[in-house]
């Protein structure tokens, strides 16, 4: 049954079909909601003007209503500030904006409240939000997959605009035009259904596009060829205001930001100070929907005109800027109105033909194509709002001309310019084939490579071999490549020992006679491409990377799969996310008497204790000073240093490490940073502060795709230029301040090479956290592998003796297994070690692919504490 209701509910066209239908009803029910109920409070906001002085009633009712929408949307649904179109726009790019029910509520109730408050604002843009947020929240009712939800999506958005302007075609152009840029069958598919329905609820229920009359415009507009000029210059002037516009809602927002006071307080100044512009003009202002019909018929005289395009242009400015919920549709098409009207009444004295009616028909569309750099999108809207075909070719020659002008100006979308003040950047879709064209093998290769000796002997490279998780190994003489040689090489030529080199022992077989001479290489200006075809062409799992005949690098299969899944996590995709710095809010500081700094991030209070005892520890054993940072998450649509926020319980964390750091008598630094990412947080601490190393905690597992550890961990390990120690706590590790932990059996896995003595450096400090601890050194071979020899321990052995005499002895116990993991994994359950200690490179701990990663396997697979360390990467 289950399985049956599964298939029932798989994404196909049937379904994606009644979605769409779904969505297009409750997108257009919204759209009209908000337009009832923003005109309902615009009528009471007129008449208050009859019951008392209109210096007094709009400023006052601007400033009430502007702060409870703003409050509305800082408290609720920071997300739901601005027109939304950006943000909708960012969730199509797979930008990780919120937009969800919650959202469109919270947006559809502020934008009535703004809107209704008098502020030039228009509810098309919010009606777009509205739709978008609707179809996004009902789309997680269905498990589908991600492209299937950003379809509904636009189409939701598309619904949105198509029932506030009345307007279904031009819904789905402007999904076509600037949201989802798809022509897809399915996607025109849905989009055609859902903003017909909209158009058809919109229409049913009186939800006209503009309220314009219509019977005066088709009665009225008019075409001839010599008036071509003019609607060009229509189309000039248009694209220069727009683009000027479009600048000053930049600064506007700019000039906000400077303030520093919140998102209600905002928005009520900027309700305030519309009412107020708004009382000083004419009653005829006060009106908007009066105000665009008196434009767009031949009544009204020039002047009013003018005053009116400046009067919009300035309190557009004034509202959008502030964060108030609201679009810019409709005060552009006001704009272009009064600007259309100015040009036909002067061509009409000029010439003594026209229709000033035609012109500002025009305007609009010109205007609108200026602002939004949506030609076709304007054109086919006023067509839609009036049915004349007589507006067709001059709506064509101004938004065109408007566009080229506009764009030219100010290049690039406004919706992406207002999505960067966000710290959120729009790039073009980059496909995987670009990708592999533009990265190179430099971009991508190891540049720590584990080398073997052209002299070495065949007995002392099996023990390299056994000793490494590496399946091949270059091979040089004085510093350049001169061949390679594999595991694979190795088994056959021991097999045949006897056959083909006599009697000769494998300890005199040297490494240039059995190796491949000349191997297959690249430079390090090569392609991903062309690294692809030579790996798949000549069967082989990895590239030395060469300059001339020296040996820079070297490139595996894994670590062409892991930029290809920093790609699908658009770390190269299709955004990129613009942090802005993270900001210091509390911050005490100790004297500077150590001989390095040990940075701690802590943010969980039932781990914090055992972290900072550890790093006391290692700070007290190497002299170090501990930093210890608090990391607080906001929002990206408000400033680090612009957000107000609580530093109680962060402040009562740190205190823990002043007790700590006081009983140990260890000088101690304490910060709490306010940012957007926290990776970037812990990487700027570890820059400003010169940090030598940073231990930090990890929960186990992580669900981001394409991760190891997670983004902030392996952003950490794959950035940071200190030592990086990682630790995962058992499930039975309980510890305070007052007690320490009962960790007595440490087991550290050596596998020979350069990364080993990171994890004994790192004992004589930890191992004081427990009573008389006992430490075994293990080392995993296979059964087709010989046994490897003890001497490999011994200088881990006298070193820990040494350090450690106080304590318990050392023992050397090496294990039979298939893998590395598995035999670490059934060591631990069956012996019981409190902690396991382990060191790798951040290649080694980044590495996912081909052989899966061995630190993560086994800090997952094991519920003691382990200890993962990294060493020093030099920057």
């Amino acid at each position: 049954m289950n399985q049956r209701f599964r298939a029932w509910w798989q994404p196909r066209r049937g379904l994606a079909i009644a979605e769409a239908c779904v969505i297009g009803l409750v997108a257009a029910l919204s759209a009209v909601f908000l337009k009832v109920g923003s005109g309902l409070l615009g009528t009471w906001r007129v008449h208050s003007t009859h019951l008392l002085p209109a210096s007094l009633a709009l400023p006052a009712i601007g400033l009430v209503l502007g702060f409870v929408a703003g409050w509305l949307v800082e408290r609720l649904a920071p997300e739901a500030s601005g027109s939304g179109i950006p943000q909708v726009k960012a969730t199509l790019a797979n930008v990780p904006v919120t937009l969800s029910w919650r959202v469109a509520g919270v947006k559809l109730l502020s934008a009535m409240i703004t809107i209704g408050s008098g502020m030039t604002l228009g509810r098309q843009g919010p009606t777009v939000h509205v739709g978008a947020g609707l179809a996004a929240g009902m789309s997680r009712w269905v498990p589908t997959s991600p492209d299937h939800r950003r379809q509904m999506i636009a189409a939701g958005a598309g619904t949105g605009l198509a029932a506030a302007f009345n307007a279904p075609i031009a819904g789905v152009l402007f999904i076509v035009e600037e949201l989802l840029q798809d022509l897809s069958g399915l996607t025109l598919g849905t989009a055609i259904i859902a903003s017909f329905i909209g158009g058809v609820i919109s229409r049913l229920l009186s939800g006209g596009s503009l309220d314009l009359n219509l019977e005066l415009t088709q009665s009225s507009s008019q075409f001839s060829i010599p008036e071509i000029p003019f609607f060009l210059l229509l189309g000039i002037l248009a694209g220069l205001l727009g683009a000027l516009f479009n600048r000053g809602l930049i600064f506007s927002i700019k000039f906000y930001k400077k303030l520093h006071i919140s998102l209600p307080l905002r928005v009520a100044l900027a309700g305030f100070t519309s009412g107020v512009i708004v009382a000083m003009l004419p009653a005829s202002f006060r009106d908007n929907t009066g105000l665009r019909e008196s434009l767009i018929t031949e009544g009204s005289h020039p002047t009013v005109a003018a005053i009116a395009f400046g009067a919009q242009f300035i309190l557009t400015l004034i509202a959008f800027g502030s964060g108030a919920p609201g679009g810019l549709f409709a005060p552009s098409l006001i704009l272009g109105s009064c600007l259309g009207h100015i040009i036909g009444v002067s061509e009409l004295y000029i010439t003594g033909v026209g229709s000033p009616t035609t012109y500002a028909l025009a305007g609009m569309g010109g205007f609108f194509s200026a602002v939004s750099k949506v030609p076709i999108t304007a054109i086919v809207i006023v067509f839609e709002m009036t049915t004349d075909f007589n507006l067709v070719l001059p709506l064509m020659i101004v938004c065109v001309a408007a566009y080229l002008v506009a764009d030219k100006v100010v290049p690039g979308s406004l919706y992406e310019k207002l999505l960067e003040l966000k710290g959120i950047t729009l790039a073009k879709e980059v496909p995987m084939e670009g990708a592999l064209t533009k990265l190179t093998a430099k971009d991508v290769m190891q540049k720590r490579v584990e080398t073997l000796d052209a002299e070495m002997s065949l007995e002392e490279a099996m023990q390299s071999f056994a000793r490494s998780h590496h399946r091949g190994f270059p091979v040089v003489e004085d510093s350049k490549l001169v061949g390679i040689v594999t595991q694979t090489d190795l088994l056959k030529i021991r097999e045949s020992a006897n056959h083909t080199l006599g009697e000769r022992n494998l300890a005199d077989i040297f490494l240039k006679e059995i190796m491949t001479p000349v191997p297959m290489t690249v430079t390090p200006i090569h392609t991903l491409g062309n690294v692809l075809y030579l790996l798949d062409r000549y069967q082989i799992s990895r590239l030395p990377v060469v300059n001339g005949r020296k040996l820079i690098g070297i490139i595996t299969r894994a670590d062409i799969i892991r930029s290809q899944a920093d790609h699908l996590n658009c770390e190269n995709g299709t955004f990129k996310l613009r942090s802005e710095p993270s900001y210091v809010v509390y911050q005490t500081r100790s004297p500077s008497i150590g001989s390095g700094k040990l940075l701690v991030p802590v943010a969980n209070p039932e781990t914090a204790a055992i972290l900072l005892q550890m790093a006391a520890a290692i700070a007290r054993d190497r002299h170090y000073e501990i930093e210890c940072v608090q990391v607080m998450l906001v929002s990206r649509h408000s400033s680090p240093s612009e957000t107000q926020v609580r530093t109680a319980k962060s402040r009562r964390l740190l205190r823990q490490a002043e007790v700590l750091a006081k009983k140990w008598q260890i000088p101690l630094h304490t910060q709490i940073r306010v940012t957007h990412d926290v990776a970037q947080a812990i990487l700027e601490t570890i820059n400003e502060q010169h940090i030598d190393l940073i231990l930090m905690g990890w929960k186990g597992s992580t669900s981001t795709p394409g991760r190891i550890f997670g983004s902030v961990v392996d952003t950490v390990i794959r950035q940071a230029t200190c030592e990086v120690v990682l630790v995962k706590l058992g499930t039975t590790v309980q510890s305070t301040l007052h007690s320490q932990p009962s960790f007595n059996r440490w087991l550290v896995p050596m596998a020979g090479g350069p990364n080993s003595p990171l994890a004994i450096k790192l004992l004589p400090a930890l191992i004081t956290l427990g009573s008389k601890p006992q430490i075994i050194l293990t080392q995993v071979f296979k059964p087709s592998e010989p046994k490897p020899d003890m001497s490999v321990f011994e200088k881990s052995i006298r070193h820990l003796m040494r350090r450690c005499q106080l304590f318990s002895t050392v023992v050397a116990l090496p294990v039979q297994a298939n893998s590395v993991a598995e035999g670490v994994i059934n060591l631990v359950k069956t012996e019981g070690y409190d902690v396991v200690v382990l060191g790798a490179s951040h290649e080694v701990l980044l590495q996912q692919a081909i052989q899966g990663n061995i630190p993560e396997a086994i800090a997952s697979g094991v519920e003691s504490t382990v200890i993962l360390v990294r060493g020093v990467i030099n920057s």
